[in-house]
């Protein structure tokens, strides 16, 4: 007897493998020695369905559950294959990397993949095309900084003084009549 991924006990109906070949590139926890399936995390759970899937040796992988609804589209395109092609499965990367591409959900996500390299490709070639531009640009930012921006400021300075001049020659309004200054 084994647990379905929604928790029911059912009766095994096909007879178990007895050893899955030594040269499995899977990880121990989805090859047992003892059993046909594939041990998944949380298969006592109902809340939710974790399929094991092959070590991926990339840092950067990070694989989550898998939901009821993908799994069951895979179930049910591994439940007519005989025993010696699951076993393959199993054993031959190559066999299994074409099983995994030919999936539509593979598919879909290839393409999107696919779609945004060519994005992001296609805005590294426009910006690199901008760059004599933006060197221009900023060359034209650093004339101005230090040519008008310099005379600008000689020029604020100018009429600050002025301004202080003309603020020094008025009288407070304290001091109308009689008043003189110090």
């Amino acid at each position: 007897m084994f647990k379905s991924f929604w928790g029911s006990q059912e009766q095994a109906a096909s007879p178990r493998i007895q050893e899955v070949p030594q040269s499995s590139w899977y990880p121990p926890s989805v090859v047992g020695s003892n059993s046909s399936r594939p041990s998944t995390a949380g298969s006592s759970s109902s809340s939710g369905l974790n399929v094991q899937r092959p070590l991926d040796h990339s840092p950067s992988s990070s694989i989550g559950p898998v939901s009821p609804s993908e799994a069951s589209s895979i179930i049910f395109l591994l439940k007519d294959k005989s025993v010696d092609e699951l076993r393959k499965l199993l054993s031959d990367k190559d066999a299994y990397n074409q099983f995994l591409h030919s999936l539509d959900q593979v598919k879909i996500q290839n393409k999107v993949r696919d779609d945004l390299r060519n994005e992001t490709l296609q805005l590294a070639r426009e910006n690199l095309e901008k760059e004599p531009q933006i060197l221009e640009l900023r060359n034209q930012c650093r004339i101005i900084r230090t040519t008008e921006l310099a005379a600008a400021q000689e020029k604020v300075n100018e009429l600050q003084m002025k301004r202080m001049k003309l603020l020094n020659s008025i009288p407070p309004p304290h001091c109308f009549k009689g008043c003189k200054r110090p």
